[in-house]
C-alpha cells in the first residue's frame, strides 16, 4: 500500500513533469532557491539518494550528493527512471525493515518512504504552481499525509517549511490547502465571492 501511495504521487509529479515547455526549465517555483529544472533534479536525485540510504549510505553522503545533477540531457527520462529504480529498491526484500540514516534522523525504510512520498506528492504542486498548471492533488494522498503527519515525521527535525503544529489556514479552506500550509506554501485564496 505505500509503494503504491509512492508510485501515484510519483505519477502526478511526472504527469506536470511531461508537461514543462522547453522554455520553461528556468520559471521560479514556491522553493525560491529552485526553479523548474532545480525542483526535478531534486525529485530525481533524492530518489537515487533514498535508494543509497538503504544500500547504507549516511546522512552525510546523502546531503552531499543531493544537489548533483542527475538530468543529464532528458530530464523525463531521468525521474521516470529514478522512480522505477526507488519502487524497486524499497520493494526489496527487508527494505521496509531496514534503519536508514536520514538526514533529519535515523528511520525505518517504512517510514523513509513516507517522507519520501509526502515530499513527492507536496512539490507536485510545487510544480503545478511553477507551470500554471491544475494544483489540484489526488485527494487519497492529501487525506492520507493529512490524517499520518505526525507518524510520518515523529521526532524528524523539521525544516522551516514543515509545522510540527499546522499553522491557521483561511476560513473554510479545503483539506489540501491546509495541508499545504502546513507545508510552508502559500494555496491562491478562494475566488472572490458570488454576488
Amino acid at each position: 500500500m505505500l509503494l503504491d501511495r509512492f508510485l501515484l504521487a510519483s505519477r502526478g509529479f511526472e504527469h506536470h513533469l511531461r508537461a514543462v515547455p522547453p522554455g520553461g526549465w528556468a520559471a521560479p517555483t514556491p522553493c525560491s532557491e529552485w526553479d523548474v529544472r532545480a525542483l526535478v533534479n531534486h525529485m530525481t536525485r533524492g530518489n537515487l539518494n533514498y535508494i543509497g540510504l538503504l544500500r547504507g549510505a549516511t546522512r552525510d553522503e546523502f546531503l552531499a550528493r543531493r544537489d548533483e545533477d542527475a538530468l543529464g540531457d532528458d530530464p523525463v527520462a531521468a525521474y521516470t527512471a529514478s522512480v522505477r529504480a526507488c519502487a524497486d529498491a524499497f520493494a526489496g526484500e527487508g527494505a521496509l525493515d531496514r534503519v536508514v540514516d536520514y538526514p533529519l534522523g535515523e528511520l525505518t525504510g517504512r517510514r523513509a518512504l513516507a517522507v519520501r512520498t509526502a515530499d513527492s506528492t507536496v512539490h507536485t504542486w510545487d510544480l503545478a504552481r511553477a507551470l500554471g498548471a491544475d494544483e489540484t492533488l489526488d485527494p487519497g494522498l492529501v487525506a492520507w499525509i493529512d490524517d499520518d503527519h505526525d507518524t510520518i515525521f515523529a521526532g524528524l527535525a523539521l525544516g522551516p517549511r514543515v509545522f510540527a503544529e499546522p499553522p491557521p489556514a483561511a476560513p473554510g479552506a479545503s483539506r489540501q490547502d491546509r495541508l499545504l500550509t502546513r507545508f510552508g506554501r502559500e494555496p491562491r485564496p478562494a475566488g472572490p465571492p458570488a454576488r
